[in-house]
């Protein structure tokens, strides 16, 4: 039986630029574990989540944009449409934003949580967010979109923040 809680891996932990493993089969470990990261995506106001966020290496991610909850496991874009940038936040770098440039429209095959085939064809924010969880399975976060000056700039912010608070965790 897992924990009760997750705790949210903060930029420069490892474990976020480690692709995340496949899963054969959603089993009731994955479902409990879905169900966990849909807390604490709720908990921490997010509106996405990935498994990787939370120290599992598995391909599993959660999200909801207020239309309705997904629990989706190994999520796959299969086709991409469109371009939107969209100033993005994420659980994983608290406090900072990038612009990011992504497809407008999306077409993403995955599992739902009781192993059924699903088709997605998501827009705008959706999209968004489901191409942003599908980068975290993939080792691939928001600060690699920013510019190089930007990126600096990001990193000495998130070291500040860890050195003014001392922790680096969070508790879900």
């Amino acid at each position: 039986m897992l924990e009760t809680s997750l705790k949210i891996k903060l930029f420069g932990d490892p474990v976020l630029r480690k692709k995340a493993l496949p899963i054969s089969k959603v089993s009731a470990e994955h479902r409990e574990i879905l169900s966990l990261m849909a807390k604490s995506m709720y908990e921490d106001s997010g509106i996405g989540l990935a498994a990787p966020q939370v120290g599992v290496s598995a391909q599993l991610i959660v999200v909801d944009i207020g239309e309705g909850l997904y629990k989706l496991a190994n999520p796959k874009i299969i086709k991409k449409q469109g371009k939107q940038a969209i100033q993005e936040g994420c659980l994983s770098v608290p406090g900072i934003c990038v612009k990011v440039k992504r497809a407008k429209t999306v077409w993403v095959q995955a599992w739902d949580e009781f192993n059924q085939p699903i088709e997605l064809v998501a827009k705008d924010l959706f999209a968004c967010v489901l191409q942003h969880e599908i980068d975290h399975l993939k080792g691939k976060m928001i600060v690699d979109y920013a510019p190089l000056l930007e990126k600096l700039r990001i990193k000495k912010k998130l070291a500040k923040l860890k050195e003014k608070t001392k922790t680096w965790k969070y508790t879900i």
